[in-house]
C-alpha cells in the first residue's frame, strides 16, 4: 500500500505497488538524476503521485480515499482529479517557507474552489487578467489579498483592479505607468493603490524558451541592465495617485537549479537595496518532477537560497521577501483519467494508443515537448514493458499525450489510462479544439468527491454562436 503522509517525504521508502527506484527516461528535464538504473518499465515513482495516493485491496489506485476507476465510471472521461489534501499541504508549505504575502500563481490552475482553498490556507493570489480577477473575487477572496499582473493590462482591467481595491498592482511597462497616471489622477479620499515595479534581472535559465521570462530579450518588465528599471522607479515615484512599495521579478518556469534563483536574487538585491522599499518578490518558477528520475527542489530550499543571497547584498532583514509559486502548488495534486479507444500497432514502427482526450486538455506536450508518465490505475504497480505513443483524438499528428510511454503489456481497449502530474497548465490551458467539450474537474478528500468545475456539453459549445 502506498503511504499517505501529511507532507511529501524527500524519498519515501519503497512499499508495495509503486517502485521508488529511479528511471532513466529520455523525456526527463533538467531536474533529472541519473544513477545508472535502466528501469524504464518500472511503475511510476511514488513522488509523482498525489499525497493521499494508495493502492486499494483490489489493486486499484485510490486518491482521497476514492477508487479512480469508480470515479471514471461515475463522471466519465477525460476527467481531472485533484487531491485536496495535497493542495492544502503545498499551500501550507509555501506559507511556512515564505511567510505572509506569498501568492498562489492562479494561471497554473484556477476555479472558484481553488481560489477559496488557497485563501483559506493563508496564501495571497496573483491574477494576470480581468477574468482571473473576476474568478478570485467571485470566490470571496478579499481584494487586498490579490496581486494584479499582466504585461499588457487594459484600461478596463486596471480600472477593475483599482475599483476592487487589489492589494498590489505589478507595473510592467511605461505605457501602463501612463494609464495608471490617468486613472489615479482624480483626488481620492481613500488610500493610494500600492504598486510594485517588475524588472528583468537578465538571468537566462535552462528551461524551454517559451517559459523563460528573466532574460534581456523578454516582453516582461523593465531591464535592470539597460537602466529602464531605474527610470520606471523614478516615474512611479512621481505619480501622486499610487504608492510604490516594492520590486518584482520572475525568471521563468520549470526551474530546477536553485543557483538560477540565487543569481537572480543577487541582481535584484543589488538593484533593490538602495531604493529603501519594503517588498521584494522573486516570482515563481520552481521546477516540478513529471517523469521517473526527476527530482525537484523544495519550497523551503528555494526560499532559504533567495533570502541568503539578498542578505549578502544588504537587503534589510525587515524586508518582506516573498514569491509566487503556482505549478509547485498544484501540479502533482492532479491526475488526468482517459479511456483507451484504439490500440494500433504498426509493425517495425511503433504502437499508438489513442485516448478520448488529448491536446485540448493538455497542450504542454505539443507546446513544449513535455514528458509524462502513463499507467493503468487498475494496477498502478504493474511493470510497463509495452512501448507506445499515447495520442489524443484530435485531427493533428502532433496531438500527443505521452510521446514515449511505457505501459502494461495487457492493456486493452476500454482501459482507463492515467497521466500523473497534470494539475498545472492542463485544465487552465485547455481548449475546445475540434469542438471537444472541456472535462470536469473533481476535488477529492476523505472519501468524498465534489465537482468544482462541471464538464462542458455540446450545448455549452453552441451557446455562444450567433
Amino acid at each position: 500500500m502506498l503511504p499517505a503522509a501529511a507532507g511529501r517525504p524527500a524519498r519515501p521508502p519503497c512499499r508495495g505497488a509503486v517502485s521508488c527506484t529511479s528511471v532513466a527516461d529520455p523525456t526527463r528535464g533538467a531536474g533529472a538524476r541519473d544513477d545508472g538504473a535502466d528501469l524504464a518499465a518500472a511503475p511510476p515513482e511514488r513522488h509523482l503521485l498525489p499525497l493521499t495516493a494508495q493502492t486499494g485491496p483490489n489493486g486499484h489506485l485510490r486518491v482521497g480515499g476514492l477508487d479512480l476507476l469508480s470515479l471514471a465510471e461515475e463522471h466519465g472521461t477525460p476527467l481531472f482529479v485533484y487531491d485536496e489534501a495535497h493542495l492544502r499541504a503545498r499551500c501550507r508549505e509555501a506559507v511556512a517557507a515564505w511567510g505572509d504575502g506569498v501568492a498562489y500563481a492562479t494561471k497554473a490552475f484556477l476555479c472558484r474552489a481553488m481560489a477559496a482553498l488557497a485563501h483559506e490556507e493563508g496564501m495571497c493570489l496573483d491574477v494576470a487578467t480581468g477574468g482571473e480577477l473576476a474568478v478570485a473575487l467571485a470566490a470571496r477572496v478579499p481584494a487586498e489579498r490579490l496581486v494584479m499582473h499582466g504585461n499588457n493590462k487594459s484600461e478596463a482591467e486596471l480600472t477593475a483592479a483599482l475599483e476592487a481595491g487589489v492589494g498590489r498592482i505589478v507595473v510592467d511597462s511605461f505605457d501602463e505607468i501612463a494609464r495608471l497616471g490617468r486613472l489615479t489622477d482624480a483626488p481620492s479620499s481613500g488610500p493610494r493603490p500600492k504598486v510594485q515595479v517588475r524588472v528583468t534581472p537578465g538571468v537566462e535559465v535552462h528551461t524551454h524558451e517559451f517559459v523563460r521570462t528573466g532574460q534581456e530579450d523578454s516582453k516582461f518588465g523593465f531591464s535592470v541592465a539597460s537602466g529602464a528599471a531605474t527610470e520606471a522607479v523614478a516615474a512611479l515615484e512621481l505619480l501622486p495617485g499610487v504608492e510604490l512599495v516594492g520590486v518584482h521579478a520572475h525568471i521563468g518556469s520549470q526551474v530546477f537549479d536553485i543557483g538560477h534563483f540565487e543569481e537572480a536574487a543577487e541582481v535584484l538585491a543589488a538593484f533593490f537595496a538602495p531604493l529603501a522599499l519594503d517588498e521584494l518578490v522573486v516570482g515563481g518558477g520552481l521546477g516540478v518532477a513529471y517523469v521517473n528520475g526527476e527530482e525537484s527542489p523544495s519550497e523551503s530550499a528555494w526560499a532559504a537560497a533567495s533570502r541568503e543571497a539578498c542578505a549578502k547584498l544588504g537587503v534589510p532583514a525587515s524586508t518582506r521577501i516573498t514569491a509566487e509559486p503556482g505549478r509547485a502548488i498544484v501540479a502533482t495534486a492532479g491526475i488526468t483519467l482517459y479511456r483507451v479507444g484504439t490500440v494500433k500497432e504498426l509493425p517495425g514502427i511503433r504502437t499508438y494508443v489513442a485516448v478520448d482526450g488529448g491536446m485540448s486538455d493538455n497542450p504542454r506536450p505539443v507546446l513544449y515537448g513535455s514528458g509524462y508518465e502513463a499507467f493503468l490505475p487498475r494496477e498502478v504497480g504493474a511493470p510497463r514493458p509495452l512501448r507506445a505513443r499515447v495520442v489524443g483524438k484530435h485531427c493533428e499528428s502532433g496531438d500527443v499525450v505521452v510521446a514515449e510511454a511505457r505501459l502494461p503489456a495487457d492493456l486493452v481497449v476500454g482501459d482507463v489510462l492515467a497521466t500523473p502530474v497534470t494539475g498545472a497548465y492542463g485544465y487552465s490551458m485547455a481548449s475546445n479544439y475540434n469542438k471537444v467539450p472541456r472535462p470536469p474537474v473533481l476535488f477529492v478528500a476523505d472519501g468524498r468527491a465534489r465537482v468544482v468545475v462541471r464538464g462542458e456539453t455540446t450545448e455549452d459549445l453552441l451557446r455562444l454562436d450567433g
